[in-house]
């Protein structure tokens, strides 16, 4: 029996056991209401979610073409659209597609403060509102698609259609949900390890199964893509990793995912010297990528400190700001130390953020890693700081020359050049970028790939391209033309924006509530129905 049916009855002997005081309650509306709330809680989806996506990665450990993505969200309704886009178009199928959450477009998206750098100054509680947001645009999502298919159930019924009335019934029992996982950024912990434990209590409570937490000192926090990184001793990092996995256990998500990402490959500076107690150990290791410089005692000034660098002792280098900057080209080894110490200590993901999606450094990397962790994969941000274009047309370019062909037509700083799109070079290029995440999954160890920025950058480019139009001579035809029209050719279901924000679905409720008294908005002089 269908959980539909099967609720049906459960109410019907409920309203028996409470007799006439629950006369006006129709069983079969309340047995609606309850299936287009499957998940009536964030812990319930987090559980949910955690076991899809700890499926995934043993796929992705057997079938390393068994990939996943994501696109980051940084408001609950572009989070319910791509997944109603996913399911309209992959034959309602929303396999190995995820949503991320970047700290970087609540900084800039959702602060009180206004428009913030990603430096974690936005309010910690933004993150976890807005992963409840985003879970409250899916599950509206699947009230909607649900309300629609009880509607054609009832006309089905109404016309004595038996045949239709038993598809629709399977397409009931058979509903696939718009919750997908959510890969959270909880930046560096906002605070030590205390903090990121509440923090990541909040934001397991508001649904998230996955956390990514980076190695960065936290009131020093800079993007992954700028300059100043400073990162923590390995021992801190660790804290806060055992910390979130604390409060997953706490909260009885035993399969919570964690990843562990790595700034050190842009981070030249440290703050603090480790904590070292015998040579070799995981201290030792990280003073000895600090930059130093061999000394006399006899030149040891008031307030120096001396770190002992094969077998001697040394002055790190410390800058004005009271930072020790690392060796130079020091950076890959770090990361892969960084990776292997995360995973040997409750990490399950790595992350490894790059100045350019290069497959060969990512590759070698995570190589080094997996000599000691032969499972490590990582996730990756294919991220629109860089300039992808360029990056591949270079990459290109440079394979190009190594193979001795004539790169007379080319100039490789001028790559980007629109004069260049229809070179054989350009399409080469594109053709890699189309293959990236494959080709890096297969052969770099990835096994999650996310966009942080997508929507902030295509709100952008819409916003603009209307603005263009509309303020200009097409006036109200840049609207329609350019987005209306092409609402109704592509099928897009906010084209009745009253449906998306839950107007059918509030008529259903009326009805359930009041009867034939009912006053409902989808009457005829509703001008929705022009979209019919």
């Amino acid at each position: 029996m269908s959980d539909y049916k099967q609720n049906i009855e459960l109410l019907e002997k409920l309203k028996t056991k409470y007799g006439h005081a629950w006369q006006g309650i129709n069983a079969q509306s309340a047995a609606r209401m309850r299936v287009q709330n499957r998940f009536n809680n964030g812990l319930a989806i987090a559980k949910y979610t955690a076991d899809i996506m700890r499926q995934d990665m043993d796929n992705y450990d057997a079938d390393n073409s068994l990939y996943t993505q994501s696109l980051g969200c940084w408001h609950g309704f572009i989070g319910q659209q791509k997944m109603i886009s996913i399911k309209k178009h992959f034959e309602n199928n929303t396999d190995r597609k995820y949503l991320y959450l970047s700290g970087w477009m609540v900084a800039a998206m959702r602060s009180q403060f206004g428009p913030l750098p990603d430096q974690s100054m936005h309010e910690k509680t933004s993150v976890a509102a807005l992963i409840a947001e985003l879970y409250t645009f899916l599950r509206q999502a699947d009230a909607r698609e649900l309300s629609g298919n009880f509607r054609q159930l009832d006309t089905a019924i109404a016309a004595g259609n038996a045949e239709e009335t038993d598809e629709i019934q399977a397409k009931i029992d058979g509903h696939i949900t718009h919750i997908v996982p959510i890969i959270a950024d909880i930046d560096a912990g906002f605070g030590n390890a205390e903090a990121t434990y509440l923090m990541a209590k909040q934001m397991i409570e508001a649904g998230a199964c996955c956390i990514q937490v980076e190695n960065q000192v936290s009131d020093e926090k800079q993007c992954g893509h700028q300059d100043g990184k400073v990162t923590v001793p390995h021992e801190d990092f660790l804290a806060k990793i055992r910390a979130i996995r604390y409060a997953f256990l706490e909260l009885g998500i035993d399969n919570g995912i964690i990843v562990a990402r790595t700034d050190s490959l842009g981070a030249g500076l440290t703050k603090q010297i480790a904590v070292t107690e015998q040579a070799g150990d995981l201290g030792d290791q990280y003073n000895g990528f600090i930059d130093c410089e061999t000394i006399d005692l006899a030149d040891v000034k008031n307030g120096d400190i001396l770190l002992k660098q094969d077998g001697e002792l040394k002055r790190p280098k410390r800058l004005a700001s009271n930072l020790f900057q690392f060796k130079p080209n020091s950076g890959e080894a770090r990361c892969v130390l960084d990776c292997i110490t995360s995973l040997q200590n409750g990490a399950d993901l790595i992350w490894i953020e790059t100045e350019k999606p290069h497959i060969a450094q990512i590759g070698a990397m995570v190589s080094a890693v997996r000599q000691v962790v032969p499972n490590a994969k990582l996730v990756y941000n294919n991220s629109p700081s860089f300039n992808w274009t360029l990056n591949f047309r270079q990459q290109v370019f440079d394979a190009m020359q190594t193979a001795g062909e004539d790169m007379s037509a080319y100039i490789r700083k001028d790559l980007m050049d629109i004069n260049y799109d229809d070179s054989q070079l350009a399409i080469d290029a594109d053709d890699k970028i189309r293959t990236f995440q494959a080709d890096s999954a297969r052969e770099a160890g990835i096994f999650h790939h996310l966009i942080t920025l997508p929507t902030y950058h295509t709100a952008a480019l819409s916003t603009d391209n209307l603005a263009k139009e509309y303020f200009g001579d097409q006036a109200m035809l840049g609207y329609v033309a350019g987005v209306q029209r092409q609402e109704i050719r592509q099928k897009i279901a906010c084209v009745k924006h009253q449906n998306m924000s839950g107007s059918d679905m509030g008529d259903d409720h009326k009805q359930y509530f009041s009867g034939e008294a009912a006053l409902k908005a989808a009457g005829d002089d509703n001008t929705m129905n022009q979209f019919s």
